[in-house]
């Protein structure tokens, strides 16, 4: 008797990369340890002597993962060569490790696989796979647009208006807006952006090109489109749009509120550079990570807010961290139609379906659930107050990269468990468990319903 076909069995490692979630973790996995190892080399610090393997894989790691916390001085501690590696590594991490691939793989090849159109769509939000192509393009060009736009900026101001040679000028410009464009934080002086607190062109420039990266992708090119009709807008730009708003007003007032009078912050500003200092402070949680005031000397309410500014983070398919002003806003539409009393969750003219919802609410636990348990190990691990140690976690969890000056001093139990952190939160909780996942699982009957007390 004749047997049926049967197609060949795939290896282990072929069915575990088959989900887009996988092999964007793994992707992000191998520029972290190819930026670690070249970190590692002696070129990559002025001295004779290498950094320690812990020092090169959390500076690879806060690069990639965009984040901006960092052990050492960028601008002293590393060479020329080490700083661009850290600037490449920004780059690849902002755009996306899966977008950078794909591109190569179109310019190579002209074509575009199932697979390979999967995993760009993943990596890049686009909600639709037909146009992945055109979307990877637009991608790369505006980043690089707007990246140099800032560089033209910055390069001239630091060249008039601080008298820096035009070489160092330009390196700096470059330097500066390529990590403001993709939320990075990484800066070149040992004060970040305090020098420059009262400087618009360079504070205001940075502040812009964070706010443009963090907005996302889809967001960007949707109002490029159609900026004159909102009505038209789809449900994610919609609510991107509306809470980035209240959030950048919200960072605003509350610094300017807290900080007002505060002798080592805003009170020794005039009124006009404190709008823009409190304007430029309450954007970077957003999670750029930049600080042009000391994080340190920030009133408790102030580091709070900051707290929960981290937390929400920016824009969905941006170069932002945090659960996404989506995850947000989402959440706060679902509480309003609980309130009201509504069967459907509706933003503008139209219906939110059940799955988006449910993964909002995924986002958000899971990632209160990973903040709660790395405070407590990192309280476990430290003897800082609770206030630090919570705004190291939710900076790291958030890809923010601010900090009050203790993560130079966390332990190195404490560092790895920082590394861990930002690389979960570059992936973000939703895409690592499902690329963990083996499988989606269709069920194909339903229990009986039954209803239960809820508070």
């Amino acid at each position: 008797m004749t047997q049926g076909f049967r197609a060949p069995a795939q290896p282990a490692t072929a069915r575990g990369f088959r989900h887009p979630g996988r092999v964007i973790s793994g992707a992000f996995l191998t520029a972290v340890l190819i930026g670690t190892a070249l970190l590692s080399l002696p070129l990559a610090t002025p001295g004779p002597e290498r950094a320690p393997f812990l020092t090169a894989l959390f500076h690879a790691t806060s690069a990639v993962c965009v984040t901006g916390l960092v052990t050492v001085d960028t601008g002293t501690y590393w060479s020329g060569f080490g700083q661009g590696v850290i600037l490449a590594l920004i780059q690849v991490g902002g755009l996306g490790i899966m977008t950078l691939a794909t591109l190569v793989a179109l310019l190579l090849s002209r074509r575009l696989g199932l697979r390979a159109r999967l995993i760009a769509q993943a990596e890049t939000k686009s909600l639709s796979g037909s146009d992945v192509r055109r979307v990877i393009g637009r991608v790369v060009l505006f980043s690089l647009a707007c990246e140099a736009v800032a560089a033209a900026v910055l390069t001239t101001r630091f060249a008039l208006g601080y008298d820096e040679p035009l070489p160092d000028a330009l390196y700096s410009g470059v330097f500066h807006a390529v990590s403001a464009f993709n939320n990075a934080g990484f800066g070149l002086r040992p004060d970040n952006l305090m020098g420059w607190v009262g400087d618009p062109w360079v504070s205001l420039t940075i502040a812009a090109a964070v706010i443009i990266g963090g907005l996302g992708f889809p967001v960007v090119f949707e109002l490029l489109r159609s900026w004159r009709r909102p009505r038209t807008w789809t449900v994610l730009t919609r609510i991107t749009v509306v809470v980035t708003a209240v959030l950048l007003v919200v960072g605003t007032v509350g610094y300017l509120l807290a900080e007002w009078r505060n002798p080592r912050t805003l009170g020794p500003l005039s009124a006009v550079d404190s709008v823009m200092a409190a304007f430029v402070a309450g954007t970077m949680p957003r999670t750029a990570g930049f600080n042009n005031l000391d994080i340190s000397a920030l009133q408790p309410e102030t580091l709070f807010l900051t707290d929960a500014l981290m937390f929400i983070g920016g824009g969905s398919a941006g170069t932002a961290g945090g659960i996404k002003v989506t995850t947000f806003g989402l959440l706060a539409y679902v509480l309003w139609a609980e309130l009201r009393g509504d069967v459907d969750v509706e933003v503008g003219r139209r219906r939110v379906p059940p799955t988006n919802q449910r993964q909002a609410l995924a986002v958000a636990l899971l990632s209160i659930g990973v903040i709660a348990v790395a405070t407590f190990l990192m309280e476990a691990m430290t003897d800082f107050s609770f206030e630090q140690v919570l705004f190291e976690t939710i900076s790291a969890f958030s890809t923010v990269g601010l900090s009050t000056g203790i993560t130079p001093a966390l332990p190195p139990g404490a560092q790895l468990l920082v590394v861990l952190l930002m690389f979960v939160g570059r992936i973000g909780p939703l895409t690592l468990a499902s690329g963990l996942a083996l499988r989606d699982r269709a069920r194909r009957y339903q229990l009986p319903e039954e209803r239960t007390i809820v508070g």
